[in-house]
């Protein structure tokens, strides 16, 4: 098959196997993208621990400084002293029963869930249908509190939270193709920072083993582990 323009381009710039620069891997991943719509910028750090290992497991937030670019649809369960508190926060739905049975008929057209402490009884029930959907509310992430204004507010901006999985690989988005290559730098620059201060203490080895940046539907570029200081 004949190689398009586009593809041309890309095997011009990308060299197999080079590590890049985290700013040289940021400008790139914008030259190497043709996708029509404004494509998510996609970060993906191979760890070297053992997820099966209760001690090893790697979770935590970040907020980014430049935030994600993509509009996050945000429910808050509470109670109705607390509902004017989510609603000026800008949570996009605000309630209780009325939401907690939608949910249990399917619906899921929501990104973040935001809840407090002493409703956590009532959503447990739903575990099936939020945990396969990372939707499930928790305290590590900053999603169980009483603080539910506060919560949506940090959502909006950027906070994100992140997981490595079965693979020992965190993925996480760190803005789009229409961001200066310098925000996608700080981004990817600040979740990096997060994951090396959740090192286990148990992770011996290489703890950082491989860096990968891409857009949708473009190669991954390598990137130098030693270059995210710099």
């Amino acid at each position: 098959m004949k190689p398009t323009k586009n593809r041309k381009v890309v095997l011009a710039k990308v060299e197999p196997n080079k590590q890049h620069k985290l700013a040289e891997a940021s400008k790139l991943v914008k030259e190497v993208t043709f996708t029509k719509f404004d494509a998510s910028v996609d970060v993906a750090v191979r760890l070297g621990v053992d997820p099966k290992k209760s001690n090893q497991m790697v979770r935590g937030v970040v907020s980014l400084p430049h935030g994600t670019g993509k509009a996050v649809r945000v429910l808050v369960l509470c109670t109705p002293d607390k509902e004017a508190e989510a609603k000026a926060a800008g949570a996009d739905h605000v309630g209780m029963d009325d939401y907690i049975e939608k949910i249990k008929g399917g619906w899921t057209d929501i990104d973040v869930i935001i809840t407090m402490p002493s409703v956590m009884a009532k959503i447990g029930a739903l575990g099936r249908v939020l945990g396969p959907r990372g939707l499930m509310p928790n305290p590590k992430t900053g999603t169980v509190t009483m603080e539910v204004g506060k919560a949506v507010t940090e959502v909006k901006s950027g906070k994100i939270d992140f997981k490595v999985d079965k693979a020992g690989i965190v993925h996480a988005s760190v803005g789009k193709v229409s961001f200066a290559p310098e925000q996608i730098a700080e981004n990817t620059r600040e979740l990096l920072s997060t994951i090396i201060k959740l090192k286990p203490s148990s992770a011996k080895g290489t703890y950082i083993k491989s860096i990968t940046l891409s857009s949708t539907m473009s190669p991954g570029l390598a990137i130098d582990p030693k270059s995210i200081e710099e």
